[in-house]
């Protein structure tokens, strides 16, 4: 059962490709809802996802209404620094969902209300608008993973000319 990222209206073309890049390196699906602030063939977007863009299970959606339909009872953790809850404080289910708003808003708060028991905040110091996206992405899905055991994942470095003594 794999993950699923959820990305909100996306502006920016790098973070959208190293978001790429990390799903790809954990098995997790990521989902894109429209409009993008770019197009998929930028050659940023490429290039922040290096060669692994190719092998990314990738979903567009037209609108917010769109993936609701198409992911009809898919449980969804929504990642805000408005929320009321930290991203540790929840288990993370098999196939869930765990969306992130665009860089310049985030989330619109409707939205939020309706899941508000699903949305979770990175902490971080008082007068800090919010993390990175792709970082923010990384942080909360690694800790899904973690909780997960990092089933199916390799758990062992390989040095290339040397061997671990």
């Amino acid at each position: 059962m794999a993950l699923n990222i959820v990305l909100y209206e996306p502006e920016i073309p790098a973070n959208t490709g190293n978001i790429g890049r990390t799903c790809v390196a954990s098995g997790t699906r990521l989902h894109l809802i429209e409009p993008l602030g770019f197009l998929l063939n930028e050659k940023q977007i490429r290039r922040a996802g290096m060669d692994y863009w190719k092998d990314l299970d990738v979903t567009r959606y037209m609108n917010y209404e769109d993936f609701l339909t198409k992911n009809s009872g898919a449980k969804i953790y929504m990642a805000s620094t408005k929320a009321p809850r930290i991203y540790t404080d929840v288990q993370y289910e098999d196939d869930c969902y765990i969306m992130f708003g665009k860089e310049s808003a985030g989330i619109p708060e409707e939205i939020l209300l309706e899941h508000q028991d699903t949305a979770v905040r990175i902490p971080m110091m008082n007068g800090i608008r919010s993390l990175n996206l792709g970082n923010s992405v990384a942080i909360v899905l690694y800790e899904a993973l973690r909780q997960r055991q990092f089933a199916h994942m390799q758990m062992e470095g390989h040095l290339t000319k040397y061997d671990w003594k």
